[in-house]
């Protein structure tokens, strides 16, 4: 005879089991569109999000940045067709920022972008709307369940916003993969993505949504290492082995410029929308500087939620009291790195 041992559950656990079950299974994915200059971290966040049931991606929208347009356009092709899925819109956008010249980083992402892997020509096809244009449309289409994640420079979603400010309370959530709170990585004080557009940065922030803000600094705490390479090498399919590709080159330069890994920027932004206990947000208000001659594309998040207010008496000002500043972000302050990178490899493994 076989001695079955019984558990005693309570009908209050059963109801939240039952509830828990058929909210998971009950879940819609959440719309996206990533806006994108692959870029092989770019690459790997696609690609995450491409492989995440959470997440329906609608469209990816092309800005310069890492590369130039053309390339990253022809780069995204590339990335959905070797997904096998041309049904997610690909849609260029601009060419240059809106008030400097283009910087690209090929040094951090090689000559195509994509770690000089060669992807086989794509079978998909671009649309032929300009990016803002598509985003604007396709926020109308669908209200309230849009979520926007720029991991590029602002350039596109600044058009976008400044052409039709009805879409901003239109957006469900907007995460960007850009800023720091503690120093840049591009020079001692601003970010890539906003350095490659502090003007269009400044509009973003200051459109009328809230902001939630991964910066470089997490991110530089985000890190694939050798031993989780490792682990993504251990099953083999097109998508793991082109991102494992991606990682070696990428894990390669990052050694070289003294880092012990490859900090993880692009998918920690998609990780957030996957899930947002993830990370550590605090509401702040953010503004970008774009004048300051070694301050160009800096973050300036106020901790405090004010300024002092200061009054002329006479000759002099004084404080009285604060001004309290409108909260525009969700600044990332830390992420638990560990279970993200899991939830990565997991995600890529064998696929």
């Amino acid at each position: 005879m076989t001695n079955t041992r019984w558990r005693y559950i309570s009908p209050l656990s059963v109801v939240l089991i039952f509830l828990l079950s058929v909210a998971t299974q009950g879940a819609t994915p959440r719309r996206v569109i990533i806006d994108t200059d692959p870029g092989v971290d770019d690459a790997m966040a696609i690609l995450l999000a491409l492989n995440s049931p959470e997440l329906q991606v609608d469209a990816l929208t092309v800005v310069a940045g890492n590369v130039e347009q053309p390339q990253g356009l022809d780069n995204a092709l590339k990335i959905v067709s070797l997904a096998g899925r041309c049904d997610v819109v690909v849609a260029g956008g601009a060419k240059h920022p809106l008030n400097q010249k283009l910087i690209t980083a090929q040094f951090w992402h090689g000559k195509n972008g994509l770690a000089g892997v060669e992807l086989p020509a794509s079978k998909c096809k671009a649309d032929a709307r300009f990016a803002s244009d598509l985003i604007i449309e396709m926020i109308h289409a669908h209200p309230h369940e849009i979520t926007l994640v720029p991991v590029g420079p602002l350039t596109n979603i600044a058009l976008a916003v400044s052409k039709d400010p009805s879409i901003v309370p239109l957006v469900h959530d907007i995460v960007i993969m850009g800023g720091s709170l503690s120093g840049g990585n591009v020079n001692g004080a601003a970010e890539a993505n906003i350095y490659n557009d502090p003007e269009a940065a400044q509009i973003v922030f200051n459109a009328g949504w809230t902001v939630t803000m991964i910066g470089s600094d997490v991110g530089e705490r985000t890190l694939i290492t050798r031993k989780r390479l490792s682990e993504l090498q251990t099953s083999r399919g097109p998508e793991s082995d082109f991102v494992a590709k991606l990682a070696d080159f990428y894990l390669t330069r990052s050694e070289k410029s003294g880092y012990s890994g490859a900090a993880m920027y692009d998918p920690l932004a998609v990780g957030t929308v996957i899930d947002p206990t993830l990370v550590t947000l605090k509401a702040m208000h953010v503004d970008v500087e774009t004048k300051g001659e070694f301050t160009r594309g800096e973050t300036v998040a106020n901790r405090m939620g004010s300024n002092e207010n200061n009054v002329l008496h006479g000759d002099h000002y004084e404080i009285e009291g604060a001004i309290q500043l409108t909260i525009n972000a969700r600044v990332c302050l830390a992420s638990d790195a560990d279970r993200f990178v899991e939830l990565f490899i997991t995600r890529l493994k064998g696929k």
